[in-house]
């Protein structure tokens, strides 16, 4: 069986993306479970390599005008050369280093939509520097969606624990009551519930969590979301077979005993989901985007610009992204 061709992008250069590249593309088991092929910039991984004492992995080296996988090399590196990599300073972003991870996922995605590459794994972005460089979206599951032209999709962070589907994304919470609806929460139970199936070989235990403390104690707080909204999508998923109870109060949600029992929670903001996942799973999260007509798969954390380029970045998360890439993509 040929190996899968797994596109990671290099994120944001300033940040600890590039060594983690560099840990990865000297990775054994890595490499013998799949041909990377990295998007990034050539000088900007030089550079990294230079201060942390490296030296390059052998990788073929293309351009992305160029992209030639026929190659003995054990890894590809698509080199995006651009303005970032020779004014590069680690630790400092810049409207140069958000323009440059930006490219390294566009190209990824177009890779992938061409069947040049069988699945993307990101590396971390900075939202600041998108910023800077004009770009508008909010984060990589959004411009994944509109490049896949995806209406049907949402963000998933996943672990050999538990994982956790988010509802809203990245809004403020006053946002988050008007953006929830028992269409968009029917949405994210099913692709919960059929991305889990897969990734777990069976049927996956859901729980829907509340939005209001104590899951609004019978109205007592917030506008009744829990009864009008949150309560019809779980009856709903429940009628079609899903194995989901809720809404439960989120304080209790994540107890050790109920996590014991539960596969997956459908979380209706973000902070909701994502800081009980991270304070347990931090090392071996992945981010997964569901719904797309490809596949895509991250790191569960940021740029981390305090330690860049020193050597102390984890590579844990990256190397549990790309095996779920791979195991997605077989």
């Amino acid at each position: 069986m040929k190996s899968p061709r797994i596109a990671i992008t290099m994120g944001d250069p300033a940040g600890v993306g590039p060594e983690l590249c560099l840990q990865l593309l000297s990775t054994t088991s890595v490499l013998e479970e799949c041909h990377p092929v990295i998007f990034g910039d050539l000088t900007a991984i030089e550079k990294t390599a230079a201060q942390m004492g490296m030296s390059f992995p052998e990788c073929a080296i293309v351009q992305s005008d160029r992209i030639d996988l026929q190659t003995d090399a054990p890894a590809t590196f698509v080199d995006l050369a651009n303005d970032a990599g020779v004014s590069l300073v680690a630790g400092q972003i810049s409207a140069q280093t958000g323009k440059a991870s930006f490219q390294f996922i566009e190209s990824a995605i177009a890779s992938a939509i061409s069947g040049v590459t069988d699945a993307v794994v990101t590396g971390p972005i900075h939202k600041e520097a998108w910023r800077m460089a004009g770009i508008e979206y909010p984060g990589h599951t959004e411009l994944f969606a509109d490049r896949a032209s995806s209406d049907r999709f949402c963000m998933m962070m996943t672990a050999p624990t538990f994982s956790c589907s988010l509802v809203t994304t990245h809004v403020g919470y006053h946002e988050v009551p008007q953006l929830m609806t028992t269409d968009r929460i029917r949405e994210v139970i099913s692709l919960t519930d059929e991305a889990l199936t897969r990734i777990l070989g069976r049927k996956p235990k859901l729980i829907a969590l509340g939005l209001n403390p104590h899951a609004g104690e019978g109205g007592l707080f917030g506008s009744n979301e829990e009864e009008n909204i949150i309560l019809p999508a779980v009856t709903s998923a429940t009628d079609e077979g899903v194995d989901i109870t809720g809404p439960i109060p989120p304080d209790t949600a994540f107890l050790p005993w109920k996590r014991d029992e539960t596969d997956g929670y459908i979380c209706m903001y973000h902070d909701q989901g994502l800081i009980p996942f991270k304070a347990l799973n931090f090392d071996t999260g992945v981010n997964i985007t569901l719904g797309l007509p490809l596949i895509r798969t991250s790191v569960d954390h940021g740029t981390a610009l305090d330690i860049a380029w020193q050597g102390k970045a984890d590579i844990s998360s990256l190397i549990s992204a790309v095996r779920l890439a791979v195991k997605l993509s077989i």
